[in-house]
């Protein structure tokens, strides 16, 4: 292309459509190359774009780096709709500071936008075979909406002035392990990936995102890696979620770029069809030291582990946690460490396998998504995580049934507790367990003391009302009573002067043996219990 004498006209040598876009851009309008057949149309399609439908990447890139003034009155931006772009776009380390917008545009080679500035930059509807944009910085937004983009997607360390959209994309990794590269990401706004389709790693490792952050029905595939998602220290202001593409999220998907050619599931609300689908995620997800300032929603979500692969949430910190997915046939889930205020979950949801690991998981309430999750499924969800005894799950059970003031589902959680504990003992220690369960349940249930000293008490004063031992002192023995008898030998520290002033002899005298020896045992266990009760108080 030869330098023009007058920069407010074209270069020599541009084509029909190359001219139509140079002014089009002086006039800050839309220039549109479509044919309005929508089969022909279709950036992703087989059928050919000719001349007519053909610009030079390098005849737009002089444009938003070196275009011509606006007409007066006028605002020049960069608008093309329905355009084969030849050659590499490339603007790497350069200043835009125009608007830029592509729509349904067929890109013949990758779009590089590396250490590049711009202010607004939309893809919509675009066939781009590799985005190069490491260290971007946008004022505005970087919207990528139903893009084709089989090679992937590279932001790493990029900074976003407002919204990053990715809602419908598909992205693929090509060659490549990852399909969305974007590591120390920030985005100053939303970061909104919903209904994207993805082959390859989404890494978004120590990304930032300002408000919220959705990927309401995406479908995150890597069946050659380990992980799906990988995002450890990812940072989310408000919300996190990985839930249904439904009705209840249909604004923050559809909004300016309602859903076109993407295959859904129907369902039917007052009449009106509204599109559903689940969210998906074939490969481990690790959100691994994650702060997020609202909340993290995991709902109605498939899972498709592998055995050695994770939904990994270690040490994460959030005011409420949302985990509401598909229970996954293999793979782990984790929670080891990991401080929410508020879990709201359901029974289905968590593995009925030694699959869940959740050593130093800290919350301060259990809430049921659905239905009535009582303390003996909060009992066995424990279970299902300690494979070996471990203390700390039942007690942070306890305490959060403390601090609701459910004290008696509290103490089922204590003594299902000492019961795990007893298993690791060994025999004489074992054996002296099993005593406190079956008389006072170790401390947790005092009324059981009670009917045991009570059956002791009636069987003995019987017992000896029929068969009067010998006074040991003849006419000095104070006068003879079976019931204060009884009571006198069970209780080891209170004394009727019973006990010392007769005499019973042969097995009624080992029948008075056995009563002292119980009734010590079950004092024991009453202090012990009393002592409990004390320290919970």
């Amino acid at each position: 292309m030869n330098e023009p004498a007058d920069t407010s006209e074209p270069p020599t040598g541009v084509t029909t459509a190359e001219w139509g876009l140079w002014q089009a851009f002086r006039n800050g309008s839309e220039h549109d190359l479509r044919t309005h057949q929508p089969e022909l149309d279709d950036p992703n399609g087989d059928h050919p774009w000719g001349p007519e439908r053909t610009v030079r990447a390098r005849f737009i890139a002089r444009l938003l780096l070196h275009g011509p003034p606006p007409l007066l009155g006028r605002v020049a931006s960069l608008q093309l709709t329905g355009a084969r772009v030849t050659g590499c776009l490339d603007v790497s380390g350069g200043v835009v500071e125009h608007y830029v917008e592509f729509r349904q545009c067929r890109f013949a080679d990758e779009i590089r936008m590396p250490e590049a500035r711009l202010h607004t930059a939309r893809f919509v509807d675009c066939y781009i075979p590799r985005l190069e944009a490491a260290r971007l910085t946008t004022e505005g937004d970087l919207h990528l909406p139903r893009c084709s983009i089989p090679e992937g997607v590279k932001l790493t360390d990029a900074t976003i002035g407002t919204d990053l959209m990715l809602n419908e994309a598909t992205v693929g990794s090509g060659r490549r392990t990852r399909a969305i590269a974007a590591d120390g990401v920030t985005v100053s706004q939303e970061l909104q990936a919903s209904l994207l389709l993805t082959d390859g790693q989404v890494s978004l490792r120590g990304a930032t995102v300002g408000s919220s952050l959705h990927m309401f029905g995406a479908v995150l595939r890597n069946p050659r890696g380990r992980y799906a998602l990988y995002a450890p220290q990812m940072t989310v202001e408000q919300v996190a979620s990985f839930a249904d593409a439904s009705r209840a999220t249909a604004p923050q998907i559809y909004g300016a770029t309602p859903p076109t050619g993407t295959r859904y599931d129907f369902t039917t609300q007052g009449g009106t069809r509204w599109r559903t689908k689940h969210f998906e995620c074939t490969g481990g997800i690790v959100l691994d030291d994650g702060r997020f300032g609202s909340s993290l929603v995991i709902e109605n979500a498939r899972l498709d582990l592998q055995l050695d692969q994770e939904l990994s949430l270690r040490r994460i910190t959030a005011p409420q946690l949302n985990f509401t997915p598909q229970a996954p046939e293999r793979g782990l889930i984790v929670l080891s460490g990991a401080t929410v205020d508020k879990l709201v979950d359901r029974t289905r949801s968590w593995p009925r396998d030694h699959r869940l690991w959740m050593a130093g998981f800290a919350y301060q309430q259990a809430i049921p998504w659905e239905g009535h999750f009582n303390v003996r499924e909060r009992l066995r969800w424990v279970a299902t995580a300690t494979p070996e005894y471990a203390p700390e799950p039942y007690e942070q059970l306890a305490a959060m049934y403390r601090n609701t003031g459910e004290d008696t589902n509290a103490r089922v959680v204590l003594l299902a507790k000492q019961r795990r504990r007893r298993e690791t003992l060994p025999l004489p220690a074992k054996a002296w367990g099993y005593v406190q369960d079956w008389t006072v349940a170790y401390g947790y249930r005092p009324g059981q003391a009670a009917l045991w000293m009570g059956v002791l008490w009636l069987t003995g004063a019987l017992l000896f009302d029929a068969h009067r031992p010998e006074p040991v002192k003849g006419d000095e023995s104070p006068h003879w009573n079976a019931a204060l008898y009884a009571l006198d030998l069970l209780l080891p520290v209170i004394s009727f002067n019973q006990d010392t002033a007769w005499n019973p002899a042969g097995r009624y005298q080992w029948l008075a043996a056995a009563m002292i020896a119980l009734g010590w045992i079950l004092a024991t266990t009453v202090a012990a219990g009393a002592t409990r009760l004390l320290r919970r108080q």
